[in-house]
């Protein structure tokens, strides 16, 4: 009998075939991606060659757990948030809220600590299972209910990817305006491409090294900016008007800091089996809040500087020139000339970990999304058209950052608060333990459910949602209530978790 690739080995499973090259509960063995005479063996027989990570979303045998350090997991997402985008974040506390500074750093406390509870806790299943978070997601929202779950989620890859190359090309720039900003998203998304097209290993390289800059580069933001006199003590709001901003700001900061929910067990399906859960949910833990702190509230310390009245001034002026990149430039260029400009040139670059998980997991996504045939397309493969969709939603949106910047954050505040709300409601209430979830059925539909229950919950949390969102376009009922009209206060993401989260239960 000829060599199968492993989704024929998975077909036979869903027909009741036993295969030999199967053990460890459905796990595929890393020989089996290069065996056979077809056309996805010879492809990944040539990504062999070049050290190309062939597996997609099978799941990881034991015996093929080879990263068991703790620092990896770490640096992982340390470095995917020291980076400029959550610089970003900050800026918005003054600039579209109005919220004054120790306001809107107690925000950002509160609501990151809020938003990192899901990564953390997901990222433990990775070592206990070896799969990856969207194929994890089947057994809460079932073999059908969850490509619904796939496609927010591959948008939510694709638009922080666009949202992200935006901000580093302003910061390109701002350091030379002849570059436009499409070539500076260019840029970013072929050196992001470079980076991820390997796998989990050069992925898990590239972060564990990349944040030793960036963070250098902000620490000489904070000094010269504290140097430079230029921080204004805002004075805190207050009454319905406060209330309003508080929850508005605080669903865009939930948004960025609960977003690597969907795709948190990606980074740590090679950890083995037996690494401790706790270990593994603290090394996130600090990953995530150490740079989403100092870099949020170092954005919302440089922003004040926007609001001095005394004529002409250059931080007014650079970001609206720029945004992020003109800002910036107004702390540096001055001071440091040429060296604030490879500082901000570091800064731009610092993209490429923040993008990182987004495109390696999009390929992922994408596989679980179409099954089967997807499951056909090597993830490499899929890595590189998510990287020509990303770009080509990237340059047009430009010239709008804060719009998209905003409603971004918010979409995926509400949709993975929904998401949230029914994996923990299934996973604390019903299955309880570790040990109820039957790893050898992840891939056949005939035994998984159909998630019609799940969908049910979905789309209660969605209705949660409209009546506690507060967008431009739209402001529903409850969101009127908790804040000034006409735009009230953003509670779509507390509504739309606590309707799904108690539409399992019921």
């Amino acid at each position: 009998m000829a060599s199968q690739s492993p989704y024929e080995k998975d077909l036979e499973k869903e027909n009741g075939v036993s295969s030999g090259s199967y053990s460890d509960e459905g796990a595929v063995p890393g020989e089996t991606f290069v065996q056979g005479d077809s056309l996805y063996a010879k492809v990944q027989r040539l990504a062999a060659r070049f050290h190309v990570e062939q597996r997609g979303i099978e799941r990881v045998p034991e015996d093929e757990r080879f990263d068991n350090s703790l620092l990896n997991v770490g640096t992982m997402w340390l470095s995917a948030n020291m980076v400029v985008s959550s610089f970003a974040i900050g800026l918005l506390a003054q600039k579209l809220f109005f919220l004054g500074f120790v306001d809107a750093c107690l925000v950002c406390l509160f609501f990151n600590l809020i938003g990192i509870i899901p990564v953390c806790y997901f990222s433990t299943f990775g070592p206990r299972f070896g799969l990856r978070q969207m194929v994890l997601s089947r057994y809460w929202f079932g073999w059908y209910g969850v490509k619904i779950i796939a496609v927010f989620n591959i948008l939510a890859c694709l638009g922080w990817s666009a949202v992200n190359s935006i901000v580093g090309a302003q910061l390109i720039n701002a350091v030379n305006n002849d570059v436009p900003g499409y070539a500076g998203i260019i840029i970013i998304a072929i050196c992001t491409l470079a980076v991820t097209f390997f796998g989990y290993k050069i992925v898990h390289l590239y972060e564990f090294w990349s944040w030793i800059p960036t963070t250098i580069v902000f620490i000489i933001v904070l000094g010269v900016f504290a140097h430079s006199g230029a921080f204004i003590n805002i004075p805190m709001g207050v009454g319905t008007s406060e209330l309003g901003s508080v929850l508005s700001f605080g669903s865009v900061v939930y948004g960025f800091a609960t977003g690597w929910t969907s795709y948190a067990a990606d980074y740590t399906v090679y950890q083995p089996r037996n690494q401790s859960r706790t270990k593994v949910f603290f090394a996130v833990w600090i990953g995530l809040i150490i740079p989403l702190l100092f870099t949020e509230m170092l954005g919302i310390a440089v922003m004040t500087a926007t609001t001095l009245n005394d004529g002409k001034n250059k931080y007014a002026d650079g970001y609206a020139a720029s945004g992020t990149g003109g800002l910036l430039g107004a702390v540096l260029f001055e001071p440091l000339g040429g060296f604030g400009k490879f500082c901000l040139v570091i800064l731009a670059l610092s993209i490429i970990a923040n993008n990182c998980p987004n495109i390696y997991s999009v390929g992922l996504t994408i596989q679980v999304l179409g099954g089967r045939w997807t499951q056909r397309v090597p993830r490499f493969v899929w890595t590189a058209v998510g990287t020509g969709i990303y770009i080509a939603v990237a340059i047009p949106g430009y010239t709008h950052f804060e719009d998209v910047l905003e409603n971004f954050m918010n979409f995926i505040g509400y949709w993975l608060a929904i998401y949230e709300g029914i994996a923990f409601s299934d996973h604390f209430v019903y299955k309880r333990t570790m040990s109820a979830y039957d790893l050898s059925i992840y891939n056949q539909a005939s035994k998984l459910a159909p998630g019609l229950a799940a969908i049910f919950a979905f789309c209660c949390g969605i209705a949660g949602m409209v009546v506690g969102m507060s967008q431009v376009w739209y402001v529903g009922p409850v969101a009127l209530k908790a804040g000034e009209a006409p735009y009230g206060g953003d509670v779509g993401f507390e509504l739309g978790f606590a309707f799904a989260f108690v539409d399992v239960l019921l």
